[in-house]
C-alpha cells in the first residue's frame, strides 16, 4: 500500500510538474507572440515616422529653394531700380535741354546777322522775341514768373535789395526789379530782387 501511495504521489507531482511546464512554454509563447506583435506595430509606426519626416525634408528643401529664388529676385530687382534711377536721373532734363536748344540756334542766328548788317535794332527785336518764346517754353515745363513792379513786397517772393524815398508810391511796394524771380509749379525756384518804397524823409517823420 504504502507503495502505491508513493507511487501515486510520484505520478502527480511528476503531473504538477508537467503541466508547469506547459504552462511556462504557453507563456514564453504568448510573450515571444506579443512581442513579434509589438515589434511589428513599431516597425509600422517607425515607418510613417520615416515617410513623414522625409515629407517634412521634402517640404522643407522646397520652401528653402523658393526663399532663395525670392531673395535673388529681389536682389535684381534692387540692381535695376538703381539703374533705372541713375538712367532717370541722367536723362532727366532731356525734353527741357531740347526745348532750349532753339533759343541757341535763334541768338546765334541774331548775332550772326547783326555782325553781316550792323542793324542792331533787329538784334534787339530778335533777342526779344527769343526772350518770349523762350519763357513761353518754360511755361510748359511749370516755370513762370513772378510779378513784382507796383506790387506790395512780399519777403515770400521778394528779396529787398534798397530801400527807396518816393511819393509816387504806397510804402512797402516794388519800386523795381533788379532781376526777375521765378516759380516751378508754384513754389519758388528764385526770389526777385528789387527795390521797396518808403516815405520819404519829411513826411516819415511827420507821420510818426
Amino acid at each position: 500500500m504504502e507503495k502505491k501511495e508513493k507511487k501515486r504521489n510520484q505520478n502527480q507531482k511528476g503531473s504538477e510538474k508537467a503541466e508547469q511546464e506547459n504552462a511556462l512554454e504557453t507563456s514564453d509563447e504568448e510573450l515571444q507572440l506579443h512581442f513579434k506583435e509589438d515589434k511589428k506595430e513599431e516597425g509600422k509606426e517607425t515607418e510613417e515616422l520615416k515617410k513623414k519626416l522625409e515629407e517634412k525634408e521634402k517640404e522643407a528643401k522646397e520652401h528653402y529653394d523658393r526663399l532663395l529664388r525670392m531673395a535673388a529676385d529681389f536682389e535684381n530687382y534692387k540692381k535695376r531700380a538703381v539703374r533705372e534711377k541713375e538712367e532717370w536721373t541722367k536723362f532727366a532734363n532731356e525734353d527741357l535741354i531740347k526745348g532750349i536748344l532753339p533759343f541757341i540756334d535763334n541768338l546765334e542766328r541774331a548775332v550772326n546777322h547783326s555782325e553781316k548788317t550792323e542793324d542792331f535794332q533787329s538784334l534787339v527785336e530778335g533777342i526779344k522775341l527769343t526772350v518770349q518764346q523762350f519763357l513761353q517754353t518754360l511755361n510748359k515745363f511749370g516755370v513762370s514768373p513772378i510779378e513784382s513792379l507796383g506790387k506790395p513786397f512780399n519777403p515770400a517772393v521778394h528779396q529787398a535789395m534798397l530801400l527807396v524815398e518816393s511819393d509816387q508810391h504806397e510804402p512797402n511796394q516794388v519800386v523795381e526789379e533788379f532781376q526777375k524771380g521765378y516759380l516751378l509749379n508754384d513754389r519758388l525756384l528764385r526770389p526777385a530782387t528789387v527795390s521797396v518804397s518808403k516815405l520819404p524823409g519829411k513826411e516819415a517823420q511827420a507821420s510818426e
